[in-house]
């Protein structure tokens, strides 16, 4: 956990404050995924019809790659000293530019785009964040998260 104090958190704007370990998005977690989701089309559930695709086997959905940015963030992100609590609050642009093959490994960059105190104690946080894919140059999500973090 990166933790800093809110008096400091805005020096932090425009840098990259962390990026995550390596996670493997496996087949078991694509149909694990599939099945909480009801997303069962055969791109990621059906190995042998999804060889004939343009993406040579199963791929992750998309938003199986973002739902894995709240692990990602766990560790990588800042959080304020003495924070009671941080929620989700949303984005405000997100891009699947490149189909996660299953068996790859993703991570997640984050670099601090904002951070505005609301209200006391209430900061609003947005990140640029990039999820990579091991061996590839193109990522496989691009967006722009916003967080909230309250203290006090």
């Amino acid at each position: 956990m990166k933790t800093v104090k809110p008096s400091d958190v805005k020096s932090h704007i425009g840098e990259e404050v962390g990026v995550s370990d390596w996670i493997v998005v496996d087949q078991e977690r694509i149909d694990a995924f599939a099945e909480v989701t009801e997303d069962r089309q055969f791109i990621h559930v059906d190995p042998e019809a999804a060889k004939a695709t343009p993406f040579g086997g199963t791929i992750a959905h998309g938003f199986l790659t973002l739902s894995l940015l709240s692990r990602m963030a766990s560790g990588s992100v800042l959080v304020l000293e003495g924070i009671r609590m941080g929620v989700n609050y949303g984005f405000d642009k997100v891009r699947f530019a490149a189909p996660v093959r299953a068996g790859k490994r993703v991570r997640g960059r984050f670099t601090l785009m904002s951070a505005d105190e609301r209200t006391p104690g209430q900061w609003a946080f947005k990140y640029a964040v990039k999820v990579e894919i091991e061996g590839e140059e193109k990522p496989a999500l691009v967006a722009e998260w916003l967080t909230m973090q309250a203290t006090g």
